[in-house]
């Protein structure tokens, strides 16, 4: 019998009219803006466009007052701080790394170490940046910033009166499960968790830091 040779597919002769030449520039034209509703955390904004194509068009944009931040907070037996809470909009139940909003004038470090103190109770002695994300880029500018913090001490948590919080820490190996699993499927947590191992696998992370990822 001879040798099974796969179909050659046929060539699509629409494919060549459907390519997109690649550009960076801006290809919108904002005719108008209005804000449609705005409160102390968020702005929605409404666009009156030319899409790319020409043709007219509404773009509204969700535009957060604070800046977004995020902790991997690793203690000194190699553990992984989470931060559970039921998260509003979805209806649902999430386990994420400590997270909030800051000023959009204050050093994101800042921010992010408050909210790591208030939620957790945590203080790190050392702080490396991650990632800076887009957040959803279709429908909001949302900018988050996450940071890897370690030589972590213990404190007492002071969190917001809206907020009903509770704190587990995990071996970070068990932490990266959860993003792979699903278990965790914040975008920040699960960016920035990986981000780390990464970082780790490659040996990109001080000494001391990976020596306590991988005890």
């Amino acid at each position: 019998m001879p040798a099974y040779s796969p179909p050659t597919p046929t060539p699509d002769p629409t494919a060549q009219e459907c390519r997109v030449p690649h550009q960076t520039g801006n290809p919108w034209t904002v005719l108008s803006s209005t804000t449609q509703y705005e409160n102390p955390w968020i702005e929605v904004i409404e666009h009156k466009v030319l899409a790319p194509t020409g043709k007219p068009g509404l773009y509204g944009v969700v535009r957060p007052r604070s800046l977004a931040t995020g902790v991997v907070a690793i203690d000194g037996e190699g553990r992984v701080t989470l931060v559970g809470q039921h998260r509003f909009p979805l209806d649902q139940y999430s386990w994420e790394i400590p997270e909030g909003g800051g000023d959009k004038s204050v050093d994101p470090q800042l921010s992010a170490a408050r909210e790591l103190r208030e939620e957790t109770g945590q203080t790190a002695r050392h702080w490396l940046p991650l990632m800076t994300m887009h957040l959803s880029n279709c429908i909001t500018d949302e900018v988050a910033h996450t940071f890897l913090a370690w030589g972590v001490e213990e404190g007492a948590a002071c969190p917001d009166d809206t907020e009903a919080l509770s704190v587990r820490r995990v071996p970070f190996a068990e932490a990266v499960a959860m993003a792979m699993t699903g278990a965790i499927t914040d975008s920040m947590s699960v960016a920035s968790l990986l981000k780390v191992q990464l970082m780790a696998l490659n040996g990109s992370l001080p000494d001391d830091v990976a020596r306590l990822i991988r005890s």
